[in-house]
């Protein structure tokens, strides 16, 4: 054990851990840390207050880690989490640091995924279960989940909880829980009712307040691309060929794609190389040398395989995958600016991923601007550049007289004009592999995304009474409030008042299932037995597929195309059968909101 564990072990945390930490290249605890980690260790209650990026994942997984007991193989901690996401990394952080605790199980389990795969994780007694709040209620409602030997409950990003519409169940989960157990609840703001959470369910707990410090570098030009219409890959490539750097940083999430990302920009003709944790720390070594001289671009990298490093010509540091934590990100864009030079940092932003950008620029305090992803035509204007310059560098006439020689003979013995032969020779320079990108496939699929609205405006409707005009929602979009430049389509669901629906419910699954930010949904109709809900145009039809198969309040969504020529009177779609159901005037239905149903997550 070395010195760089000190600040973790005067906290009080055993070797095991100490070990962990050492290993993952943890040095001082951060103030969210210091302050929390006594105190969960001591069994007490903490409401903490600390924004994205504080470090508040290992304040609450190290010292519960501590207290778990190896020997018993039942659940005995809960996280509650807002997003799968958020869920599948708290899930790993446990892994990763109870990788020298023999013994300790951790199940994630979230909306979305086959319920086979996480019965088997809870039939083995995993110590540890995380989960988004709609799962959870489902495994808990099955009998699959049985909370009566936990120990202690996490509320992670709580506020995110509550925005979600998930507060509710949140509140069942807990009763549904010991009265003897710790809770620690962590929000990056106290609304009411994160503070009526609290006094319900928290017992004399320690307050942690944490102001985050973060600063990035100001010589660093700090850019986003929306992932949409283009894989990772193919924007990576674009990216590299038309910004001039000199050296790049790729950061990764996992180490298969640290190795796969370095596979294709290889294939692609960029000098590059992985990094991650299974590589010899020898061989490691070895590839950040050659980065330093000049004999690699690129290399593709994890957070702990790239902790400490320092090359000074690295300009450009790309956010493949966006970490979930500020302190990652301001860690990895820092590997650019050095010596006072001038850094750019890209990252790739998913739809679900927007809050985290938030997050970032507000603990920064710096605006994160977004940047278009450079067509065809921006990278064959490059590669012809490149191309003409590398066929200038080859005029030497002193070293080229066997060739000039060979040229001569071929122009004696056949009647050929000397620029075909120039440009033969320039194509077997190229070999096989196209010179340029197709522009007219770019340039169709870029209309696709901006064609007007009158192209996407559906037929008129035809002719229905003027009551069933008035029941039922308009056929039409609304506009997206503050984003009118963003094009929105009207969906139909299977689900309605009848089922138990609230429109926190539908913003949930659908934010979650969609990958999308919650301010992308728009207008939302709840009726008695189906809802009509608009979203953005141009969503994956895989995406759409999800959206259809994920489950809220027991039914699925079924989601599909609003149509209300498909809709009789009075705003129910027929049963099976051909019949209408029972008539409810406005088809809404009183319901117990002490009584949550289950949802998607």
């Amino acid at each position: 054990m070395t010195d760089t564990t000190t600040g973790f072990a005067s906290l009080g945390l055993p070797f095991s851990i100490l070990r962990a930490l050492e290993t993952l290249g943890y040095e001082e605890p951060s103030p969210i840390q210091a302050d929390s980690i006594p105190s969960l260790l001591e069994g007490r209650d903490v409401l903490g207050m600390a924004q994205t990026g504080t470090g508040k994942t290992a304040a609450f997984t190290l010292p519960l880690l501590a207290r778990t007991q190896t020997e018993q193989p039942s659940p005995q901690v809960l996280v509650l989490a807002p997003t799968r996401e958020l869920a599948q990394q708290v899930a790993q952080a446990v892994k990763s640091y109870s990788q020298y605790m023999p013994g300790v199980g951790v199940s994630a389990v979230y909306g979305g995924a086959d319920y086979g795969s996480q019965l088997r994780e809870l039939k083995r007694g995993p110590q540890w279960v995380v989960g988004t709040p709609g799962r959870v209620m489902d495994h808990l409602r099955r009998g699959t989940l049985n909370l009566a030997d936990i120990k202690a409950v996490v509320l992670d990003e709580a506020d995110e909880m509550l925005r979600m519409g998930f507060i509710d169940d949140v509140n069942w989960i807990l009763e549904h829980t010991p009265r003897q157990r710790q809770v620690a609840l962590f929000s990056a703001t106290m609304p009411r009712e994160i503070q009526q959470v609290a006094e319900t369910h928290l017992k004399d707990p320690v307050q942690v307040k944490i102001k985050t410090k973060t600063t990035t570098n100001a010589n660093i030009r700090q850019r986003y691309w929306f992932v949409a219409g283009a894989h990772k890959n193919d924007a990576l490539l674009r990216i590299c060929e038309v910004e001039d750097f000199d050296a790049m940083m790729v950061f990764v999430r996992t180490k298969q794609a640290t190795e796969e990302v370095a596979e294709y920009m290889q294939a692609q003709g960029f000098r590059c190389a992985p990094l991650n944790g299974d590589i010899p720390q020898q061989l490691r070594e070895k590839a950040v040398d050659k980065l330093k001289r000049g004999q690699l671009d690129i290399i593709v990298a994890t957070d702990v395989a790239a902790r400490g490093l320092d090359v000074e010509r690295i300009s450009h540091v790309i956010n493949y995958d966006i970490p979930s934590d500020t302190e990652s990100y301001v860690h990895r864009i820092g590997r650019t600016g050095r010596a006072g030079r001038d850094g750019e940092a890209i990252a790739f932003i998913r739809g679900r991923e927007k809050r985290l950008l938030r997050d970032i620029e507000k603990a920064t305090r710096q605006t994160i601007a977004e940047m278009p992803l450079p067509t065809a035509k921006d990278v064959n204007d490059k590669r012809r550049q490149r191309f003409m310059g590398r066929l200038m560098d080859a005029v030497k006439p002193e070293q080229n007289k066997l060739y000039r020689e060979m040229i001569e003979e071929l122009l004696r013995e056949h009647p050929l004009d000397a620029l075909d032969l120039a440009t033969a020779a320039a194509a077997l320079l190229q070999g096989n592999k196209p010179l340029f990108l197709d522009e007219k496939a770019d340039q169709r699929m870029q209309e696709r995304r901006e064609r007007p609205e009158r192209d996407r405006e559906r037929p008129e409707r035809g002719e229905r009474g003027e009551r069933g005009r008035k029941a039922l929602p308009e056929a039409q979009p609304k506009p997206l409030k503050g984003m009118k430049d963003v094009d929105m389509v009207r969906y139909q669901v299977a689900i309605g008042y009848d089922d138990g629906l609230r429109p926190g419910n539908l913003v949930g699954a659908v934010a979650n299932e969609a990958e999308l930010d919650s301010k992308y949904i728009g207008h939302i109709e709840i009726l008695g037995q189906f809802s009509v809900i608009d979203l953005p145009a141009g969503m994956p039809p895989e995406t759409l597929q999800t959206l259809k198969r994920a489950r809220v309040c027991g039914k699925a969504l079924g989601l599909k195309a609003y149509n209300p020529e498909q809709v009789p009177e009075g705003g129910r779609p027929p049963r099976r059968d051909g019949n209408k159901g029972p008539r409810r005037g406005d088809g809404q239905k009183k319901f117990n909101r002490n009584k949550p149903r289950r949802q998607a997550s």
